[in-house]
């Protein structure tokens, strides 16, 4: 039996703590799908093409990372794609209320699949997507924080 991993999220943009639990995930499961989110409530900075490519490119020669973008529910789409586990990341105690309470609600969507939550390397535990962008907007140097392409990315953003 494919043990299939799905790790959704906006990836907007991917930080260099999006690629440890990622990589980290990888030598677990035979495959891993990284889901990009596209229907979002908020504006992303980038949009799902570009998020999709910026993914491909920092995975790319890596036999086992396949990036998806989803504009669907969740649930829908981990059935649709027959994996068996949604990988989540914790960095804080408090990302654990919100993350239990949609692993719930996946749970009730669609029992077929379970939940990992992982924890990243402690240098990468403080790093959010949105603090990125923020430092990135303020001309602040964020090449410690994600892979160079993402950072150059962001440049050509602000």
């Amino acid at each position: 039996m494919t043990n299939i991993a799905i790790f959704p999220g906006t990836f907007d943009p991917i930080t260099l703590g999006h690629v440890d639990l990622i990589n980290r995930s990888a030598k677990i499961f035979s495959k891993i799908i990284i889901a990009v989110a596209g229907n979002m409530k908020k504006v992303p900075l980038f949009t799902l093409e570009e998020r999709v490519a910026l993914c491909k490119e920092i995975f790319k020669g890596n036999e086992k990372i396949e990036i998806k973008g989803f504009n669907n529910l969740l649930a829908n789409f981990v059935e649709e794609e027959k994996a068996q586990v949604v990988i989540r990341g914790l960095r804080a105690v408090s990302d654990f209320e919100y993350e239990f309470q949609l692993a719930t609600m996946n749970r009730r969507l669609s029992p077929n699949f379970e939940t990992l939550f992982l924890t990243p390397a402690e240098k990468y535990s403080f790093l959010s997507s949105s603090l990125i962008k923020e430092i990135a907007s303020l001309k602040g140097n964020v090449k410690d924080f994600v892979p160079e392409i993402v950072a150059d990315a962001l440049y050509s953003k602000y």
